[in-house]
């Protein structure tokens, strides 16, 4: 055999240093559908604490169903991009329902809501323009923001974390741009925290601005029904644009879209590099995401039953003796510090049969590594107190309660 090439050899000290620093990433292979408890190879069953099937519809038979539906009729794939080989109408009625879910006149689907985020600010923005991003923005909202910078040249500014006095400070000194478009999480992945929508909005009108936000965690979860932030804050409407995912509440599967105007989503279909030089949803993924929607639609319950879920488990972990972030959202993190002790708790507890993830930098800063819990409405009492339970055992054993 040859020689490693350079390159390969250095990548692998690089990992053995990371495998030696305890911050070392391990996939665990499943056997079964997400659910509130899983099959895991080497594992057996698992209570699953780190999904973001919010309401259970990864394995919901209407939701399969749909996907079978739409695998019959259109077949695997769409073979190209949809402007040269045809758009499928699942992909139609898909937009259609997702426009009225969240409030929108018109919405596109993109194969993520990373490819949708990464296709707004780049076709949207240029040198006479600014958008203006929370601190604690997902990382496809700052990689769209660093592709339009380096593609248009736009101007950027980052706003201190839901500090609204920083963020009025930003739009009154970019008074001169032509658009202005403020850029925010609805919920804040990492921190489970809401964006304080009705302030944003009131100073985007206040100074002539436009309002995204990426709702990838509050679709299917906030608001009486989980239409998402909007709902959530009586705002449906008054969102300028809203993109969000398929691939978290919405069944799970994969894919992403873009809401607002219907002159935004044509515009996007004329220009965003992601929609123009990508292959359409694979019409499994169509079909099985519009059949969550309707799912959704008929059973708001669902919703109800997340929230109540959510607090169940964030007061019992409380009364254990832990310090979780405060917040309503069904993400309930758990700071730790360190990288290498969040993911030997997260070890921890896989060995007692509790699947939850630990996270450290750089998906979260340094210092600010934690266990991030995550709620599902599949989830029954009897899973949560097994899994609460674990929290205890391991707790102790760490020295945290």
């Amino acid at each position: 055999m040859s020689p490693p090439l350079p390159f390969a050899a250095r990548l692998a000290g690089e990992l053995e240093q990371f495998r030696q620093d305890g911050v070392y990433k391990r996939l665990n292979y499943l056997e079964a559908p997400q659910g509130p408890r899983t099959k895991m190879e080497g594992r057996g069953e698992v209570v699953v604490l780190s999904s973001n099937n919010y309401l259970g519809l990864c394995n919901t038979p209407e939701v399969v169903a749909g996907g079978q539906r739409a695998l019959e009729q259109f077949g695997a794939g769409t073979g190209s991009v949809r402007f040269i080989c045809g758009t499928f109408t699942v992909h139609r009625e898909l937009e259609q329902a997702l426009a009225r879910f969240v409030g929108c006149e018109s919405s596109l689907t993109y194969g993520s809501c990373w490819n949708a985020n990464e296709g707004l600010c780049p076709t949207l923005l240029a040198e006479q323009d600014i958008v203006i991003s929370d601190q604690l923005n997902h990382a496809s909202i700052i990689d769209s923001i660093r592709l339009a910078k380096a593609i248009t040249r736009c101007q950027t500014a980052v706003y201190r974390h839901s500090d609204m006095a920083d963020l009025a400070e930003k739009l009154a000194a970019a008074k001169g741009a032509r658009l202005k478009l403020i850029f925010t999480d609805g919920i804040f992945s990492m921190e489970g925290d809401l964006a304080k929508l009705p302030d944003i909005v009131a100073l985007a009108r206040q100074h002539d601005a436009v309002v995204a936000v990426d709702d990838s965690h509050a679709t299917g979860v906030l608001g009486r029904s989980g239409r998402g932030s909007a709902e959530h804050y009586g705002m449906l409407g008054d969102v300028d644009i809203i993109t969000s995912t398929l691939g978290k509440a919405l069944g799970g599967a994969a894919g992403g879209f873009t809401a607002g105007p219907l002159a935004l989503t044509d515009y996007l279909t004329q220009r965003s590099r992601p929609q123009l030089f990508s292959n359409a949803l694979p019409p499994t993924v169509a079909g099985s995401a519009l059949a969550a929607v309707r799912h959704l639609e008929r059973h708001p319950e669902l919703v109800t039953r997340l929230r109540e879920n959510t607090r169940y488990f964030r007061d019992q972990l409380v009364a254990l003796g832990f310090k979780p972030l405060p917040g309503d959202t069904p993400i309930v993190p758990v700071i730790l510090g360190e990288t290498a002790k969040a993911i030997r708790m997260s070890e921890m507890l896989l060995d007692e049969h509790v699947f939850v993830t630990g996270f450290g930098y750089p998906v979260v800063p340094q210092g600010h590594a934690r266990i991030r819990c995550q709620l599902s409405a599949a989830h029954s009492r009897v899973d949560l107190d097994f899994a609460l339970a674990a929290f205890k055992r391991v707790g102790a054993k760490l020295g945290l309660i």
